[in-house]
């Protein structure tokens, strides 16, 4: 079976308006928050990374009609109940039917502040070189992944040069299916406007800078 990602959006056409929100508070109702803190927590536990839970939410069959926190709270429920922390029968009911396993690790209170200021880094160290230097030419993998990946289906063989050399990171394709970080490196490659959306009239020649992982390049 085919894995599509639901979130991948862009160059896809849309009729809906965007429209901009004001800074400030980014919830519009209590229970947003209350999400938002009940996916920071799991999150933090250590039964899944980052990744896994991106890849639960882009696969939601009804994402495109879902808010954004209607998102993440779909997606919380599709890891608790892969992990088995929670039943079917527990979120019809909304409370606890038998006693919660042990979590490796819990988030206390007065550490939320803490945690979240560190952040997640994904820097690491890798032996060897880069394959690619800056101004190389190089040409995204043109196939469809398998598996959650953060190559945009509109770059996809589509060919571009190397503008920057970010190091080597975390790597999310194998992250995101439990393979362990493998890695990779990371590099920003520029493509022009005409190659990624074909020659049109346009006021002026944009380009766009997308972040791309060794494995997702091949030469040109």
């Amino acid at each position: 079976m085919t894995y599509r990602s639901l979130a991948d959006l862009g160059g896809v056409p849309n009729e809906q308006p965007v429209v901009p929100e004001p800074e400030g508070n980014p919830f519009h109702a209590h229970w947003e928050s209350r999400v938002h803190a009940l996916t920071v927590a799991m999150g933090a536990t250590g039964c899944w990374n980052l990744d896994m839970s991106r890849a639960a939410r882009e696969v939601l069959p009804d994402y495109r009609s879902l808010s954004y926190y209607q998102i993440w709270f779909e997606g919380l429920q599709r890891l608790l109940l892969a992990h088995a922390l929670v039943t079917v029968d527990e979120l019809a009911a909304g409370r606890p039917l038998a006693p919660a396993r042990a979590l490796p690790r819990v988030l206390a209170a007065d550490r939320v502040a803490t945690t979240l200021a560190a952040g997640a880094p994904t820097l690491r160290a890798v032996a060897g070189s880069p394959r690619y230097a800056v101004g190389t030419q190089v040409r995204l993998r043109p196939e469809a992944a398998s598996h959650h990946t953060r190559l945009p289906g509109y770059a996809r063989g589509r060919r571009g040069i190397v503008e920057r050399l970010l190091g080597a990171h975390v790597y999310p394709d194998a992250h995101s299916q439990g393979l362990g970080e493998r890695p990779q490196w990371l590099y920003t490659v520029v493509f022009s406007e005409p190659e990624l959306w074909g020659e049109r009239e346009s006021p002026q020649q944009l380009s766009v800078s997308i972040d791309a992982w060794e494995p997702y390049l091949e030469p040109a």
